[in-house]
């Protein structure tokens, strides 16, 4: 086992070719990435997600909620743009890259500018301690991501295995479909960011009103106990059965996936940038990626983009499959919580974001370790 570790370490590019990604570096990134779905199985039997909702009343590892939450937000907007800018003997900066190169990095940046600062500090009534482990596997996840993403948006060429033709070339002239993509994800992008920023802020409205009843009917006086003197500390309501909460609990999560899904669309833009760049940068180096391997679950996505003759965005894509497989099992663990606190009354039968799905098996949530119960 230890040789075998080696030898993939030692197969591993300089760790300066991760900042900013070369091409080799690149096909490394995305060939660990593409994998993060097999990581998630372990979400679906373990509850233990000391963040938020379910974080542990007392620990050494508690990180202040609205720091942590900005720094594991925050990290991929500045590796991104850091790297961006950096001189590439293989690829322009930033500044020079072709326009819709620059819309999906902007597109990017905007959503986790309301991530990493306008939600935690400016949104949100009040967050709960985030355990360090959470925090840094998702600094890590936004760091892994956001730099498949450069490599994508610098343009350089990957090959694919299985051999389909993913720049679009398979038919001698741009489709109807190619034309449309960018234009319809950005519109796409935009409904889901707005969706999430709404559904989000009236879970937020939802937390005051609430904290707000119980300050004034004074029928207990510990209620404030152990909260640093925010009385919108462990607060939490389950939203009512209308608006975009009538058929599932976490439409915010089914939002932002939407988002991601846009963001993908709109980088149908993107791929290949090669024939955009610069002679000098061009004629720099190469900037053509060693071929990558796909994962079977991406293998259909590379199908459609040969199919329809469009180019693939793979790390945009994968993005959004991992973001689906990351929070689908937080959201089943969620819906689970708010049942277990209000009753499946209060549920009222609503899915997790599946429209009237509860998405949980009686036999076996019993035996999964339990969510962590929250003050009132």
């Amino acid at each position: 086992m230890g040789a075998t570790i080696s030898t993939v370490w030692g197969a591993l590019p300089a760790s300066a070719d991760f900042f900013s990604p070369t091409p080799d570096a690149y096909t490394a990134l995305l060939n660990i990435f593409q994998y993060f779905p097999l990581v998630t199985i372990l979400q679906w039997v373990l509850s233990w997600h000391p963040a938020g909702k379910t974080s542990l009343k007392s620990s050494i590892f508690n990180i202040p909620g609205r720091l942590a939450w900005c720094a594991m937000e925050i990290v991929g907007p500045i590796n991104l743009i850091y790297n961006l800018a950096l001189p590439s003997p293989t690829s322009p900066s930033v500044f020079d890259l072709p326009c819709p190169n620059q819309l999906v990095a902007a597109l990017y940046c905007i959503h986790y500018l309301n991530r990493a600062v306008i939600s935690p500090f400016f949104s949100a009534p009040s967050m709960s301690p985030i355990h360090f482990f959470v925090m840094s596997s998702a600094m890590l996840f936004n760091w892994f991501n956001s730099s498949c993403l450069v490599g994508w948006m610098r343009g350089y060429t990957l090959p694919v295995v299985p051999g389909f033709k993913t720049d679009g070339s398979s038919s001698s002239s741009i489709s109807t479909v190619a034309e449309l993509l960018p234009a319809a994800g950005v519109a796409l992008f935009v409904i889901g960011m707005v969706g999430n920023i709404y559904s989000e802020t009236a879970l937020f409205r939802l937390r005051r009103e609430e904290a707000e009843r119980r300050v004034s009917k004074k029928t207990d006086d510990t209620t404030n106990t152990n909260t640093g003197g925010n009385k919108f500390h462990k607060v939490y309501v389950i939203p009512p059965q209308r608006g975009v909460f009538r058929a599932i609990l976490y439409p915010h999560y089914a939002f932002e996936w939407l988002e991601w899904v846009g963001f993908a669309l709109a980088g149908t833009a993107v791929f290949p940038a090669t024939s955009t760049l610069s002679t000098s940068a061009s004629s720099a180096g190469s900037s053509v990626a060693p071929p990558l391997r796909l994962a079977p679950w991406l293998v259909p996505a590379a199908w459609a983009a040969d199919r329809w003759a469009v180019p693939l965005p793979l790390p945009a894509v994968l993005f959004v499959i991992n973001a689906v497989t990351n929070m689908l099992p937080h959201a089943r663990w969620g819906r689970k919580w708010y049942v277990e606190r209000f009753g499946e009354g209060a549920v009222a039968g609503r899915g997790a974001v599946v429209p009237w799905c509860a998405m949980s098996s009686k036999g076996s949530d019993e035996n999964v370790i339990a969510f962590c119960k929250c003050q009132q």
